[in-house]
């Protein structure tokens, strides 16, 4: 049998899988996790958080279908790996279909709140044209039946000759995401109207949104009252790059962004990958971090053990109850006593 790079990720996949949970074929929401408190938690040790470099949580309003990102070798090979409720129980991860040419970037998943659009980030080229390991793309893919059809490039305005990343969208249609700057230096938060069945031209969201000395990946809340930032550079920073809420103050204008605190945020660098679930009630992030506490002395059985399961230094995906969010919203002047 002839072995590609996805056949190999498969094998992981399920491997990791079949070890790491008691009942793979779980029944029960959020492929039978038991919903965390206030303390973040991995999410779906073993089927989820197996080891691998794993970000970019999206989830279907029907919370039927989850959707994350696997990295290999430094970003060399990018898969989007779905998890389908079926038949009353959960399958095992695949590759979705028709996303899985070795070699090509697939990224930040995202389901419209409306359930009928998938969008995710993405360097394969569109016909005619040569393909480019740095000219990422948003691409959308409409449902059809219980899968989804072709996948199509959004195409210009929204998608430029730089890189365009993490989209998102709201109730009302619009289109958030990341692209690059209009000197060519860095990359900041832009948004899409949804007019007369297209995407009018981008604008650059206020600074309160494009915080910091860099901002990358911004998720909106579906009813666009509330964005989620990883930002670096900002004077209350954990460390490396933090996530922070920017909240609509609902005359046009934002709050300041505020830090969501130590138990989200750590030194380290790759945290840059957020969302909500469709009711909102629970925080997804990706953050690298070592086990709790280690071994007094390292061994090589040791060293093994970690490699093959999360939490091992390489991003995973957590989730957290996500009412603190919400406590941080300033209050109008008129409630301050």
């Amino acid at each position: 049998m002839k072995l590609t790079i996805q056949g190999i990720l498969m094998m992981a996949l399920l491997a990791t899988a079949a070890l790491g949970a008691e009942e793979p074929g779980i029944c029960s929401p959020y492929l039978g996790q038991t919903p965390p408190g206030s303390v973040p938690q991995l999410f779906a040790p073993g089927i989820v958080a197996t080891g691998m470099h794993t970000r970019d949580l999206a989830m279907t309003p029907d919370g039927r279908e989850i959707y994350f990102c696997v990295i290999l070798g430094q970003y060399k090979l990018s898969s989007i790996i779905g998890c389908r409720f079926e038949n009353g129980r959960w399958s095992a991860p695949f590759v979705v279909p028709g996303l899985d040419e070795p070699g090509v970037h697939y990224i930040e998943p995202h389901i419209s709140p409306d359930g009928r659009k998938f969008f995710f980030a993405s360097n394969r080229p569109t016909p005619g044209k040569a393909f480019s390991e740095r000219d990422e793309d948003i691409w959308v893919m409409e449902r059809q039946g219980d899968g989804w059809g072709e996948p199509r490039n959004l195409g210009a305005p929204v998608n430029t000759p730089g890189g365009e990343f993490f989209p998102t969208t709201t109730l009302d249609g619009t289109l958030y995401f990341t692209g690059p700057e209009s000197d060519g230096k860095g990359e900041a938060i832009y948004r899409s109207r949804w007019v007369d069945g297209k995407y009018a031209v981008p604008e650059k969201l206020p600074p309160q949104v494009n915080c910091g000395k860099a901002r990358y990946n911004a998720w909106f809340a579906p009813d666009g009252r509330l964005a989620i930032v990883p930002a670096w550079g900002l004077a209350d920073s954990v460390g490396g790059c933090d996530y922070y809420a920017v909240f609509a103050n609902g005359d046009g204008t934002w709050s300041e962004p505020v830090n969501l605190g130590a138990a989200i945020n750590t030194p380290a660098s790759d945290e840059h990958s957020a969302c909500l679930s469709p009711d909102g009630k629970y925080f997804f992030f990706m953050s690298p971090r070592l086990p709790a506490s280690l071994p007094a002395h390292l061994t090589y059985d040791a060293i093994a053990k970690m490699h093959g399961s999360a939490p091992n230094g390489n991003p995973a995906i957590y989730w957290v109850d996500a009412s603190f969010i919400e406590a941080l919203r300033p209050k109008p002047v008129t409630e301050i006593k």
